[in-house]
């Protein structure tokens, strides 16, 4: 298993991208890789220890998961670790620099996707928080 990494610079305060990261209702209104997925339910319990899921769906019904897991670290408006429900081991760490958010994201790889596949999907997510985030100030 190898580890790939991710990161997006968001022009917006670091309290305000924090927010939008981690409020169910955001996270609904960013979390997907493409425009023919949405995420129809999230939950969030951002502590350590406290759990997360979100229920990815296919807009034409096809096909739908769940994506979640346990926190491990929470570090509010500097970091976030988490472990996923396949023992995934997840990191996310914000840096903030005169109104400048980076957002930089390592996760370790999975087998049923390429590494190169999983690296598209999680920036182009990724992407589409930046995008959500300024679309919002």
């Amino acid at each position: 298993m190898s580890t790939i990494t991710v990161s997006a610079d968001i022009n917006a305060p670091l309290e305000f991208v924090w927010k939008l990261f981690t409020l169910p209702e955001h996270i609904m209104r960013w979390n997907t890789a493409s425009d023919d997925w949405e995420t129809t339910s999230a939950t969030n319990d951002l502590r350590n220890g406290g759990r997360f899921s979100f229920h990815m769906t296919a807009k034409d019904k096809s096909s739908s998961f769940d994506f979640g897991g346990q926190y491990d670290e929470v570090r509010p408006l500097r970091h976030i670790s988490y472990s996923l429900e396949d023992n995934r081991r997840v990191s996310t760490t914000f840096f903030e620099n005169k109104n400048v958010v980076t957002i930089v994201q390592s996760f370790d790889s999975e087998t049923t996707h390429t590494e190169e596949q999983q690296h598209k999907g999680w920036q182009a997510i990724l992407n589409n928080f930046k995008k959500y985030v300024e679309s919002q100030l």
